[in-house]
């Protein structure tokens, strides 16, 4: 006579099922807090970066400036680089620009930015402006990082509240390539048969900045003044202005 074999029934222990219940949960709130930094990172992101250029705009802008108030020429008038050239007529003035003295300061100006900007990459704090709420890291600059500085992420987000408060975001740039100069003229009618003349010399620093999670490129431009001035010509003897046909002023010539 056969008997039927006794089933084993399986329980579940309950510490058993709590432990899986709470590995699921954490995995799931830690997959939560990933997704919810990763959208409020990227949706902070255009924002950070944009305080970020406008910080390394005021940064490199003082640097430049500082090298540029530092050299030993100042604005020349513009009849010191202005040479006049043999003419037949003593009616006639014919001029051109002294390009020796224009590249001279062109090229003490340019020298003085990079150093200057070397030596502000290099951690020194003299060169760099104090600016608020900005503090600069001058362990990383020293190490060669380029020019590193925190700001607190309420400042960056122009929240008043927890303008102070939050934490500190690294913001780092460095100079990309070289120092790009041009020189530029102006030349205005002033008065009758005059002209105001300037000539500028357009200094354009290529910088890289990086933020966590981004970077981006942009320019610092700067305009130095070379020289300005006034080139007075010989008054004619028949003056006209205007567009369309207007009536001629002749001035008196004295006979000899």
């Amino acid at each position: 006579m056969r008997f039927p074999k006794k089933r084993r029934m399986h329980f579940v222990q309950p510490k058993k099922k709590w432990k899986n219940l709470i590995t699921i949960l954490l995995v799931s709130l830690v997959i939560t807090v990933s997704i919810s930094i990763y959208v409020i990172n990227m949706r902070l992101m255009p924002i950070y970066l944009e305080y970020a250029e406008v910080q390394t705009h005021k940064v490199a802008s003082y640097v430049v400036t500082k090298a540029i108030n530092s050299r030993t020429s100042s604005v020349l008038d513009i009849n010191e680089i202005i040479v006049d050239l043999p003419t037949q007529s003593d009616d006639m003035i014919t001029t051109k620009f002294n390009t020796d003295i224009i590249n001279q300061v062109r090229s003490e100006t340019v020298t003085l930015v990079k150093e200057y900007l070397e030596q502000a990459e290099n951690g020194d704090l003299a060169t760099l402006p104090n600016l608020e709420n900005v503090e600069y890291d001058v362990g990383k600059m020293e190490a060669g990082d380029g020019i590193v500085f925190f700001v607190p992420l309420g400042q960056a987000m122009n929240i008043p509240i927890i303008g102070n408060l939050g934490p500190k975001i690294p913001i780092r740039f460095h100079i990309i390539g070289s120092v790009d100069s041009t020189v530029d003229t102006d030349i205005q009618e002033f008065g009758i048969n005059n002209a105001k003349v300037e000539v500028n010399i357009f200094i354009n620093v290529n910088v890289q900045i990086i933020i966590p999670f981004a970077s981006s490129s942009t320019s610092v431009e700067q305009v130095i003044p070379v020289a300005i001035g006034l080139v007075r010509g010989t008054v004619p003897h028949i003056y006209s202005a205007g567009e369309g046909p207007q009536p001629s002023l002749e001035v008196p010539v004295p006979y000899e």
